[in-house]
């Protein structure tokens, strides 16, 4: 466990790493491309590793250098995996190789912990099998394990869940240009989670991938398409981001987050827009956005596009004056942990009265008090409730290695803020 000191934090400007959203996807599409590609600011956490590595499990070659990854791609060509291939309790991981594996040969089986054995998956295996794919979940409980066989996917029309997560729609968009015949996807729920289908979208266009669509109701990629290898940059993790700019709204410093920008696809960055409702002042700098926290007042807040900022939110929130709505983040249930239950659950710790429902979660804003923190295993529950103990004395985080999955660096650069 970790206790968080409260003292003076100073205007700070903080380096976070590289997009976890986006080095999934570029790992991905390099893996499947024609050559050699540099990845540069990629990611190194705990889930990005698990696509790493279970790319190398599937016969990809990746180099991980100082300050880049190498990857060969094998222009869609996958080896047999005789062993499962191990994703922990990376969500992303789970279902972006769960189509990825279609393109190999032989039988995939594809696990995790045991919290990944509760996190549903049937939509995308229900897609996957219009595609011609046969894709089960070998408990028949919809949720991982998985088994894929792979080989020839023939393409074709797809009615498509994503009420759960975009992420079912990201893996079969990445997979289309190895189709025989192309993917047409009709979306028939959903998708939730907006923006990280733009970022999959960018990822395949800029990797030389034509994608047509007609706004999220239809997507379009014809068969015979190639990733092209390349040098690519990873930008900074506009989630990540959002920590620092909470802790500036919650103490009242100015603090800048270098390398970020308004212009990005991740939808997290829209966190400095809420924050700015609130009360702060949000500049927009040639190198970073900063924020300056200010009078916090409560905001009825639709965070459908950037459900992993809820915890975040939610904490500041607690130190608004009135109620803070948060909307359409049913599909937090299924994160790491349930993530509205559990935000819920520790905000009362602290004296904090706050409620959720299937669908969001409404906040009291008080006087928070001390309190230990259980974090649930989620990365995001440890690091928003962090940023409480900046202005609240006897905060502690139990369970705070979990950060690594996505920042496994956070406390270190946490600890800068206390440093002129």
């Amino acid at each position: 466990m970790i206790k968080i000191k409260t003292q003076k934090i100073f205007d700070s400007e903080v380096v976070v790493p590289g997009s976890k959203s986006y080095t999934h996807r570029i790992l991905i599409a390099a893996a499947l491309s024609d050559g050699i590609c540099t990845i540069t600011n990629g990611l190194r956490s705990e889930d990005t590793l698990l696509t790493l590595s279970a790319l190398r499990q599937m016969g990809i070659t990746i180099d991980v250098l100082d300050d880049r990854f190498v990857v060969h791609g094998e222009k869609g060509k996958l080896k047999p995996c005789d062993d499962p291939v191990y994703l922990g309790n990376s969500g992303t991981s789970m279902r972006l190789l769960t189509a990825v594996a279609s393109l190999g040969q032989g039988r995939y089986t594809l696990a995790g912990i045991k919290r990944m054995e509760e996190r549903p998956i049937q939509d995308l295996l229900d897609g996957l099998v219009q595609l011609g794919v046969t894709a089960n979940s070998i408990n028949n409980t919809g949720c991982p394990p998985v088994e894929i066989k792979g080989g020839h996917v023939a393409g074709g029309s797809v009615a498509l869940r994503c009420g759960v997560s975009s992420q079912f729609l990201s893996a079969l968009l990445l997979i289309a240009p190895y189709t025989q015949n192309g993917v047409e996807i009709n979306i028939i729920e959903g998708p939730v989670s907006k923006p990280y289908v733009d970022m999959t979208v960018d990822v395949m266009e800029e990797l030389g991938v034509e994608v047509k669509r007609n706004g999220y109701e239809q997507f379009s990629v014809a068969g015979g398409q190639i990733y092209t290898a390349g040098l690519y940059n990873v930008e900074p993790d506009c989630s990540q981001a959002g920590y620092f700019w909470a802790a500036a709204a919650i103490t009242g410093s100015k603090i800048k987050v270098n390398g970020t920008t308004h212009k990005t696809r991740q939808g997290d960055v829209r966190l400095t827009q809420l924050f700015e409702n609130m009360g702060c002042k949000i500049n927009h700098e040639t190198d970073g956005i900063s924020v300056t926290g200010g009078s916090l007042g409560a905001i009825t807040a639709d965070m459908a596009d950037m459900p992993d900022m809820v915890p975040t939110l939610a904490v500041v929130a607690a130190f608004a004056d009135g109620t803070t709505v948060i909307k359409n983040v049913g599909h937090l249930k299924a994160k790491e942990s349930d993530r509205l239950g559990s935000v819920v659950n520790e905000l009362s710790k602290m004296g904090i009265e706050a409620s959720c429902s299937d669908t969001g979660m409404i906040v009291k804003g008080g006087n928070p008090k001390g309190a230990e923190i259980d974090t649930y295993g989620d990365h995001r529950m440890a690091m928003s409730f962090a940023l409480a103990g900046l202005k609240v004395p006897g905060i502690i985080i139990r369970g705070e290695k979990c950060v690594e999955k996505s920042f496994p660096n956070f406390w270190d650069v946490f600890e800068e803020l206390y440093r002129r």
